[in-house]
């Protein structure tokens, strides 16, 4: 036990000073301050910089020295960084393909994603000084596309958690508020986004890890579904976990830019890079136009109610939607909870063994993992003891149901889960049953979903340590494989009145003021063109309105999905209480 500690006190040691000794080696123009067409150039949407590299009017190397000076400064600022490429980028500047769909553009990845010559270490210790000997499908996919990848971001131990910390690297911190999480699993990609260290990064989603970053740190992200986006080649905590499907994911600074990167990449082709990817280039859509667009609202997962900063959001968005003529109705939908119930047996369907097997001695957990992997070492007949304790004592049947079936599951469990996940998956097929062609509606039809992304805006570090059983809201639409954007549209504020404070006393809205708080937009499965689309309406309609993000002084963001859900009871639980 003495050992493995030391090795791992170690290893982490070693990384954090060949992360300081690869800056600090930099060409001194690195260390410099920005400069007038530095900012020039980080001010510029991604397709601007295209065009001038493939005019030769501009240098991918200019362009690299502008990002990697600005993404020094945000290191220094939200310790966002894992390995920093940027000494061999400059090489892969010179002699990137100009006439490509990315040409010069810098692109930061999440640390899973696998660079040949560095580690992906997930922030365990145990996989440092363990560089990669391939470049994965999407790595090599960039390279030809003429893009840049120049540094890896940080992400929380295990991947699961809305917090971005470990032991190797340190804790990263939201740049709008110190003390408060960017968000994860791909929080050093959000914080690194946000501060504008980059404009284009690649994360990846199994639980909220691209939405919930972009919801906490003001940033722009759509999950896509399962074989839509390379996701082969690369590192991963839970090796082999294919039941609720995890996908890889653009995040961007702005929503061009997240559009320009997404037709880009499958203008490539992806799927003669990777086996993973079908066959299904960008397509050209459009919202329909002769009758109104009906969106479904999901006000409440009936787990978690949203924060009231949230739900302020998510009211801003639908009453101009209806201002313009847009449809609004309450979705009535297969359970949220069932959902959830079905996705958290899943991901710890070995019991954490997957998560926990690589831990050197006295290695430091995530917050909320920690008491998660605690119970499903316990034996069954306790966990029911405290289920039966939870539902009949306290009077919470929804934390204890989902307690009761938080154990390793055997072969035939596991088989039985699909069943109930693919049962599940066809009662909200039904529910789409309503679409009868792609521009009519039946009567039960429904567009879009809109809802949180999550119940809270970013959290202080260390609240995932309750927070982390609330994640009904993003893990639902990674269960059933639809498409899901999450754009930002106010801040969170401080009261305005005494009445104001009071009802606002469940989270801290004095000192979360200022925070990004996001919308989450969802579509059907294989739908990334028509939800970003949507996100495109509401930006719109925003600006219109005088509402747009930059003008606010409250973040929020909404979750548009193709789906409707079912009105649950009003009565909170120990999950509610503990998460508020």
């Amino acid at each position: 036990m003495l050992f493995s500690y030391l090795a791992h006190r170690r290893a982490c040691l070693d990384k954090r000073r060949e992360r300081e000794e690869r800056i600090a080696s930099l060409p001194q123009a690195y260390h410099e301050p920005l400069s007038p067409q530095d900012k020039r150039l980080l001010s510029q949407p991604i397709s601007s910089i295209i065009h001038a590299v493939q005019t030769s009017s501009l240098s991918p190397v200019d362009v690299l020295l502008a990002y990697g000076k600005r993404t020094i400064q945000a290191q220094a600022q939200t310790n966002c960084l894992t390995e920093v490429m940027i000494g061999e980028a400059e090489k892969w500047a010179h002699t990137a393909i100009r006439s490509g769909p990315l040409a010069g553009v810098p692109v930061s990845l999440k640390d899973m994603i696998a660079v040949k010559g560095y580690d992906s270490s997930l922030g365990y210790s145990a996989f440092t000084n363990a560089p990669v000997s391939n470049d994965a499908p999407i790595v090599r996919l960039l390279h030809d596309a003429g893009a840049i990848p120049y540094v890896k971001t940080n992400v929380p131990i295990t991947l699961l958690s809305y917090e971005s910390a470990n032991d190797v690297f340190g804790v990263t911190e939201n740049p709008h508020k110190k003390g408060y999480s960017p968000g994860g699993s791909s929080g050093g990609e959000s914080a690194l986004l946000a501060f504008g260290g980059s404009r284009i990064g690649i994360g990846s989603d199994i639980a909220g890890s691209v939405r919930v970053p972009a919801h906490y740190s003001g940033i722009y992200a759509i999950k896509s579904s399962t074989q839509r986006f390379p996701k082969s080649g690369n590192a991963a905590s839970g090796p082999g976990q294919d039941g609720v499907a995890g996908s890889h994911s653009p995040m961007a600074k702005t929503l061009e830019d997240l559009e320009t990167f997404w037709r880009a990449v499958l203008q490539m082709k992806p799927w003669e890079y990777d086996h993973s990817v079908i066959n299904l280039p960008w397509r050209k859509v459009q919202l329909p136009q002769d009758r109104p667009i009906r969106w479904g609202v999901l006000w409440d997962d009936g787990v978690v109610a949203p924060s009231p900063a949230c739900l302020r959001a998510l009211k801003m968005v639908t009453e101009v939607l209806a201002k313009h003529g847009h449809e609004i109705v309450t979705l009535n939908s297969p359970c949220p909870y069932e959902g959830l119930q079905i996705a958290s047996q899943f991901l710890f369907a070995d019991g954490g063994k997957f998560f926990s097997k690589p831990f050197h001695s006295f290695e430091t957990n995530s917050a909320g993992m920690v008491p998660a992997l605690r119970a499903t070492r316990l034996p069954r007949f306790i966990m029911k003891i405290y289920a039966w304790y939870l539902r009949y004592i306290r009077r919470d049947p929804i934390y204890a149901g989902l307690v009761e079936n938080f154990h390793a599951k055997t072969v035939e469990e596991y088989c039985k889960l699909i069943v109930q996940r693919e049962d599940y998956r066809t009662r909200w097929f039904r529910v789409w049953r309503g679409v009868q062609a792609r521009d009519s509606l039946g009567d039960n039809g429904i567009d879009f979903i809109l809802t949180v992304p999550n119940a809270l805006p970013a959290v202080p570090h260390g609240g995932m340590r309750h927070g982390w059983k609330a994640c009904g809201y993003a893990i639902l639409f990674n269960l059933l494989d639809y498409s899901a954007g999450v754009m930002p549209i106010t801040r969170s504020f401080r009261a305005r009145n005494a009445v104001e404070r009071n009802n606002y006393r469940m989270y801290d809205a004095e000192a979360m003021d200022g925070l990004p708080v996001g919308v989450q937009v969802v579509g059907r499965r294989l739908d990334e063109e028509r939800v970003l689309e949507s996100m495109k309406l509401i930006y719109r309609l925003m600006a219109d309105a005088g509402l747009a993000y930059q003008v606010y002084v409250c973040v929020v963001y909404i979750q548009i999905i193709s789906l409707v859900f079912h009105d649950k009871e009003s009565g909170r639980n120990e999950l509610s209480k503990s998460t508020t």
